[in-house]
């Protein structure tokens, strides 16, 4: 015999359990009393076992129904559950999102967001990865993750994007360099010295920024070559006579052994972009409207 239970009856025969009288349980329901009790009748054969029991004098609920309604008040728990989260998601408020940030992103971008995020969906979970601009831009390409915070150019189809601020790129030097006492350094002066820059592939937006500001000054970066990360950069202008280059937000907190100067005349500038594929799942359109409730988003370090 097929156990297809209605959660209507179900409901009812809660209704009877709680309020142990027919007429109050028939008008909380707003149900005539003769349909109540048919309703009790056919949730009865369907289970194959009495219930609840009365006379003139009481309702009393059996043993089966003692244990019945324990188990019911759970079904109905998980039903309800099952329906809220379905039209949480069909609204746009629930569900997961995969999100890729840098470390200025993070700094500046993502931490207000996500408050403001945790607020007005509290339901929505989230994956975080950080990683560096290119590695995060594939990954976007290829469906790993929902949505990128990096640095960017003006990014082209089928990515969308929005400009969240612009950030300086400073200089990194070791405590031992001749210009370790200046605070700015005139980036045509770098034609004088060995510049270390991260591959291409790492942060495209970063190197063209480097490269574009250099043909501007009319220089040749002496290029003395290439690394892949932020840690291998710090021991290398530590222990070697080379410069190097990144944000302003990172090289505010620089490794040991080195220190920070500002570029100037000019001073290059990179995007920080939020970017997205088209057509995406609704939690990436509510975490870009909580990213536009949190922001604007400044750079407070002055050219």
């Amino acid at each position: 015999m097929e156990n297809k239970l209605e959660f209507r009856y179900i409901r009812s025969f809660l209704a009877i359990a709680e309020e142990l009288h027919f007429g109050r349980a028939a008008a909380r329901l707003h149900l005539a009393q003769p349909s109540l009790s048919q309703q009790l009748q056919r949730l009865e054969r369907q289970v194959g076992a009495e219930l609840v029991t009365r006379n003139s004098r009481e309702v009393k609920l059996t043993a089966a129904g003692l244990a019945f309604e324990a188990e019911a008040r759970r079904l109905l728990e998980h039903a309800d559950r099952a329906v809220a989260v379905a039209r949480e998601v069909a609204a746009g408020r629930s569900g997961s999102i995969s999100i890729g940030f840098n470390f200025d992103a993070g700094q500046r971008v993502l931490a207000p967001t996500l408050r403001r995020l945790n607020v007005e969906y509290p339901h929505l979970s989230t994956t975080l990865w950080e990683a560096r601009s290119g590695a995060l831009i594939a990954a976007l390409h290829e469906g790993k993750i929902d949505l990128a915070l990096s640095f960017a150019s003006a990014p082209t189809e089928p990515l969308r994007s929005h400009r969240l601020l612009t950030v300086p790129l400073a200089l990194l030097l070791g405590q031992q360099h001749r210009w370790a006492e200046r605070s700015h350094v005139p980036f045509r002066d770098l034609a004088r010295d060995r510049v270390l820059l991260f591959r291409r592939e790492a942060s495209p937006a970063m190197y063209d920024a480097i490269l574009s500001t250099a043909d501007r000054c009319g220089i040749s970066l002496p290029v003395s070559g290439y690394v892949d990360d932020s840690g291998a950069t710090a021991l290398t202008v530590a222990t070697r006579s080379v410069v190097a280059f990144a944000s302003s937000v990172r090289a505010r907190v620089p490794a040991q052994g080195l220190v920070a100067a500002q570029l100037v005349d000019p001073q290059p500038m990179v995007g920080v972009y939020a970017l997205w594929r088209p057509d995406p799942r609704p939690p990436v359109g509510m975490f870009l409207r909580s990213l536009e409730a949190a922001g604007p988003f400044t750079e407070s370090v002055s050219a």
